[in-house]
């Protein structure tokens, strides 16, 4: 991938909304994207058979309320992006997550917050990360609450030769090819036996110079945590890494270290599957 053409950023009306926003700005002024927010709100409640008239009203109310929040959004969109020619805004009243499913043929990179069990969620808007990883065929951007800019001039690679993590390198061509430094880190593996040096080359093929790190022994129960703090040692403020996850009985289970990563990631996380 050369460059992104359209980026999505969902959004909603929690604290951290406003910083998000900013940050996909920025982006889509550095790559000329088009930025599309994508926003959307479940209005039917669960409600009992028998209330029968009343329920319909609670709906109609609930649809008004709706439709003023989402007129929320979008004025808070113009504000902090800008009425700039190709800004868009997508709303709906359905289930946030599978309405950003939906709206993924129209990006090339989605951008998220981060939602943590730690962090405020504004339920009303919010969207699972995890299923969006898994089911939305496109990288994903998971930013951390109060993060308004990405520089991306340090990059720390998670690598692990699997088709996640190949993907998700070539998703992340467009940060990687303008980075300053680039740095492949492998959990437990020699450079050889991982596939680093070929990644290496790969890159190099792309005007990319990657260094790789050298290798650390780390308990498998921490390396979410490893792979932020090797980030953080190499002064970097994203980090590129498959998404794993299996479909059973139709939930998305995720693996560890991708489950870790996206709840309580201190940096900007781009992520595929």
């Amino acid at each position: 991938m050369s460059s992104y053409a359209s980026l999505i950023v969902n959004l909603d009306l929690g604290p951290d909304a406003a910083s998000r926003v900013a940050l996909a700005a920025r982006l889509a002024e550095r790559f000329g994207a088009r930025l599309i927010g994508s926003a959307s709100r479940s209005i039917i409640p669960a409600l009992p058979l028998e209330a029968g008239f009343a329920a319909q009203t609670l709906i109609e109310q609930w649809r008004e309320i709706a439709a003023e929040e989402l007129q929320e959004i979008e004025a808070g969109l113009i504000k902090l992006a800008g009425p700039a020619a190709g800004t868009a805004l997508r709303t709906g009243m359905d289930e946030p997550t599978p309405f950003l499913v939906e709206q993924a043929h129209a990006a090339d990179l989605l951008i998220i917050g981060r939602q943590g069990r730690s962090d405020h969620r504004d339920w009303r808007f919010a969207v699972d990360p995890g299923s969006i990883l898994l089911e939305a065929g496109r990288p994903v951007l998971v930013v951390p609450p109060a993060t308004d800019r990405l520089s991306a001039q340090r990059i720390v690679i998670a690598w692990k030769d699997t088709r996640e993590a190949r993907r998700a390198v070539w998703d992340a061509l467009p940060f990687l090819k303008a980075a300053e430094e680039v740095f492949v880190f492998t959990a437990g593996e020699s450079p050889e036996t991982s596939g680093a040096r070929g990644l290496q080359d790969y890159l190099r093929q792309h005007g990319v110079n990657a260094r790789i790190l050298p290798d650390a022994t780390i308990r498998e129960a921490c390396i979410a945590d490893e792979l932020v703090e090797r980030a953080r040692q190499e002064g970097a403020d994203l980090l590129v890494s498959g998404a794993y996850g299996h479909s059973r009985t139709r939930e998305w289970i995720l693996g560890g270290v991708t489950r870790d990563l996206l709840d309580h990631a201190s940096i900007c996380c781009l992520m595929s599957h």
